[in-house]
């Protein structure tokens, strides 16, 4: 409980510190491996993290991130299609389609913001993952700010009955998951970064 609290209070601080620069050309938003025909509490807890931000205006964009990694559905296209029945227009959405671990979701998804122009941009996803990547935007030298899910806004949108959304357009044929492309090995490293060329 008293970890719950502290995240509680450093996401309320980050935020506060993060609305100061607001508001952001774009943020970014980390998929999640578990999906099968239906969001599971983490990408619904971003998705609506990232509506929240657009609405109150601190971003511009969303850009959401994540491959087919575990399931055979583009994590980004899915958050896209929850989103969309949000109502983000789609002229305020990105999607990078690459990213199969929480550094390149960061290191591929700075690279379309760069591509599209924008420059003041923010990572929006839960505390934990917004300390784990800490170190990883410091080490590659990403000018990415972070804004953490303050979960207590977050919770009220939580037992919302979810949109309904056709998720064929994000399904992949023929899918592999990475555990059968990749050694545990390999999949180590592209959780710590090592596999961005």
């Amino acid at each position: 409980m008293l970890i719950i609290l502290s995240f509680s209070s450093c996401s309320k601080l980050s935020y506060k510190i993060a609305s100061k620069h607001a508001p952001f050309d774009a943020i970014i938003v980390t998929g999640t491996p578990i999906f099968n025909k239906q969001w599971d509490d983490v990408m619904r807890m971003r998705v609506y993290w990232s509506y929240i931000l657009y609405k109150r205006g601190i971003t511009k964009n969303i850009i959401y991130s994540g491959s087919a990694v575990y399931s055979p559905y583009i994590e980004s296209k899915v958050m896209r299609l929850y989103a969309l029945k949000l109502g983000i227009p789609n002229e305020n959405i990105f999607i990078d389609t690459i990213a199969e671990h929480s550094t390149e979701n960061l290191w591929y998804s700075n690279k379309l913001a760069k591509k599209q122009g924008f420059k003041n941009i923010a990572l929006a996803t839960d505390p934990f993952q917004n300390l784990a990547m800490k170190k990883f935007r410091k080490d590659y030298g990403l000018k990415i700010r972070s804004i953490p899910i303050i979960i207590s806004e977050v919770h009220e949108y939580m037992n919302l009955k979810s949109p309904e959304i056709d998720v064929s357009s994000a399904f992949v044929k023929n899918f592999k998951s990475i555990k059968e492309r990749e050694s545990l090995w390999k999949r180590m490293k592209g959780t710590m970064g090592l596999n961005i060329k």
